[in-house]
């Protein structure tokens, strides 16, 4: 019977395990619910992956959700308040249970009291400090949901950036395999010409060398690209899912900016999520002084209460009488301020000393506006000029590369002289390839430091 139950509980935990490590497998495969991503993806498309899925825009989502509860609480402050109370008094001497309602009524008297009401409280005044805390509320809200709106934004600017170092690193990568093709290519006419002895054999040596070195620098940056393509996925929330993926754009030259940087900085600070976040916070912490100083005014309350009393041995219990009894109160209380240590004025001074803090952070956030439209425009300006440049680069040095391979052929030219221009042609082509992704890159920090809405 024994060995039938331990047979049972074992198979019983056998099927537990199990059902666990599917479970665990299942989620483990589904990235903790998301979807993987994979095939060919635009920029649109991973940008809209990484808001749906990014930690740090879904953190910042609970923060705005905080914030909202926060609301709620300031609001509800204004509101009645209803409790049950109850209480347990041991009095010495003893106590009348009720007061007398008229001279001459016999009452119930002990030492033990117990207390239980239902208790109504309404604020009728408190020098304006549940308004304030009500408009700081919300305004903080407000800022949570800008500040959302910013974190989103970085978002999609950081995940451009990485898209744009990736098209441009593939295309780097693939100009180098065709460099290696071109360089093998040659490599077999050098042999041709050793086995012909119209080359001398060191020729070959240096064409091997620098086939080599062109083969260690396209590993070195497939390598990049690697970090890169993790780097994007940890960014779109999907660290652990499949790396099975494309990108679908290609890159080409961004149109250039034309609106002028005061115009750039009016707009940025009419619409920027940051800036509007800092205004909004800035405002709160003036609202923040403003129920600080209501801390110097009275404070009055409406208060009704229903409730019983009730006495356990009494020492005196008229016949007639019960040892328990309602009770119903209605009226109002005044606190008044009197002596406080100086508390209220303190932080009536941390306050303002706060709001002080919050004015210089606008400022140099609004500083810092213009720095980031100037950078971005200038960065873009810069990498258009490097484009019409690097172009014209690249195709010179293809025609010099050609001309020196011909040459060699022919016998008048050197190794030497073929090698610096493949090398100078490699050079010239991750220039203009680097200078592709800098300008989409500077205009999407453009977009970014203006406060575009996303796409």
């Amino acid at each position: 019977m024994n060995s039938n139950r331990i047979y049972l509980v074992f198979c019983l935990a056998f099927h537990v395990l199990v059902l666990l490590g599917v479970g665990a497998a299942e989620a483990a495969e589904s990235g903790d619910g998301r979807p993987l991503v994979s095939g060919r993806q635009s920029l649109r498309q991973l940008q809209a992956f990484a808001l749906e899925h990014n930690p740090e825009v879904s953190a910042s989502a609970f923060d705005g959700q905080a914030a909202h509860a926060r609301t709620g609480g300031a609001v509800g402050a204004r509101l009645p308040r209803l409790t049950i109370e109850s209480s347990y008094n041991r009095y010495d001497p003893d106590l009348r249970l009720t007061a007398a309602r008229y001279n001459g009524e016999l009452g119930v008297f002990g030492d033990n009291i117990l207390t239980t009401d239902l208790v109504l409280r309404l604020p009728l005044f408190t020098g304006g400090r549940l308004v304030a805390e009500v408009r700081a509320a919300e305004l903080l809200e407000a800022s949570a949901g800008q500040r959302l709106a910013r974190t989103r934004g970085d978002l999609v600017y950081n995940v451009a950036s990485l898209y744009f170092g990736m098209l441009a690193q593939q295309r780097l990568i693939a100009s180098l395999a065709l460099s290696v093709d071109a360089l093998t290519a040659h490599h077999g006419q050098v042999q041709a010409l050793i086995a012909g002895r119209k080359a001398a054999a060191v020729d070959g040596l240096r064409s091997e060398v620098k086939l080599a070195d062109i083969r260690q620098r396209r590993v070195r940056e497939q390598n990049i690209l690697a970090i890169q393509r993790q780097s994007l996925l940890n960014l779109l929330g999907a660290g652990g899912a499949t790396t099975d993926f494309s990108l679908a754009d290609e890159l080409v030259p961004p149109p250039a900016e034309a609106t002028g940087i005061d115009v750039l900085v009016e707009t940025a600070l009419r619409q920027r999520p940051d800036v509007l976040a800092a205004r909004h916070e800035l405002d709160a912490q003036d609202a923040r002084v403003d129920a600080a100083r209501a801390g110097h005014w009275p404070t009055v309350n409406l208060v009704g209460a229903v409730g019983n009393r009730s006495m356990s041995n009494p020492m005196q219990l008229p016949k007639g009488l019960s040892d328990s009894d309602r009770v119903s109160r209605v009226g109002i209380t005044v606190e008044i301020p009197l002596f406080e240590g100086g508390r209220t004025a303190a932080r009536i001074d941390e306050e303002r000393a706060r709001l002080n803090a919050q004015r210089e952070r606008l400022e140099k956030l609004l500083l810092q506006v213009r720095l980031d439209l100037t950078n971005a425009s200038a960065t873009l300006a810069s990498a258009l000029e490097r484009l019409q440049s690097t172009e014209k680069a690249v195709e010179l040095a293809a025609k010099v590369a050609e001309i020196e391979r011909e040459k060699y052929a022919l016998g008048r030219g050197t190794q030497l002289d073929v090698l610096d221009a493949q090398n100078a042609l490699i050079d010239a082509e991750a220039s203009h390839i680097r200078a592709l992704a800098d300008a989409n890159t500077a205009k999407a920090q453009l977009l970014w430091a203006k406060g575009e809405q996303l796409p």
